[in-house]
């Protein structure tokens, strides 16, 4: 069978493993990122209405400084990173399935106009309606990792990438080409759309989850192990 292969970094990339165990897909973890906390300043809660979070990261890597924010409520990407926030002792008012973008209109429908953004170093720009205010703070940075001599035999032998952010995409995508490895070889299996174009061209297929969650997405891993490596779409 084609090898499933996630590079997220720790401790995500255990998470998918055991789902993909769960759902009878095996997938090997091949981290190409690490990810570290970064010195923030806490700035006071009372200058915003609500949180904003698109990674489970930012509570993991955030620090003793969140306590000070969990008076506000939270409005987050995905059920992960709504069950870390909650577990940090957030409420949380919203759940997002597409995107960071999405959770505007259900802040502007509350009434939340100034919107705290505890993100990455690198994130996605967001587009507000007139008189939504977001500041961010960054609370963690993601470093990416060099392809190996191992990884890179798996990858040329054929395999199935599981891509769960853009930064992602673009790091495989460039490491594949700074090593020649043929794009023909290697299908991808994509968290979202967004991310499936950022991948660029050539692969022997480049596909995303029916809908930004673990389980689409290794359901699509399997889907796209069972027909063989499909042509280019």
């Amino acid at each position: 069978m084609t090898p499933v292969i996630t590079i997220r970094p720790a401790p995500g990339d255990a998470a998918t493993v055991e789902r993909g165990a769960h759902q009878g897909l095996a997938v090997t973890s091949r981290p190409l990122f690490s990810v570290g906390a970064v010195p923030w300043a806490v700035p006071d809660p009372a200058d915003f209405d609500a949180v904003l979070l698109g990674s489970a990261n930012a509570l993991r890597h955030g620090g003793a400084g969140l306590q000070a924010l969990t008076v506000l409520p939270a409005l987050c990407v995905g059920e992960t990173t709504a069950e870390a926030a909650r577990e940090t002792g957030f409420t949380v008012i919203a759940v997002g399935a597409r995107g960071m973008q999405t959770l505007l209109p259900h802040a502007e429908a509350r009434g939340l106009t100034r919107l705290l953004r505890l993100s990455g170093e690198a994130h996605v720009p967001l587009d507000p309606s007139p008189g939504i205010a977001i500041e961010p703070r960054f609370v963690y940075r993601v470093q990416p990792r060099p392809i190996d001599r191992s990884l890179a035999g798996m990858l040329a032998g054929g395999a199935i990438v599981l891509l769960h952010s853009g930064e992602a995409a673009g790091h495989f995508a460039g490491e594949c080409d700074r090593l020649g490895l043929p794009r023909g070889a290697i299908a991808l299996a994509c968290l979202a759309p967004r991310i499936a174009r950022m991948a660029g061209e050539g692969w022997a297929a480049c596909r995303h989850a029916s809908s930004p969650d673990d389980a689409a997405l290794l359901a699509l891993a399997d889907q796209m192990c069972q027909s063989g490596l499909p042509g280019k779409v």
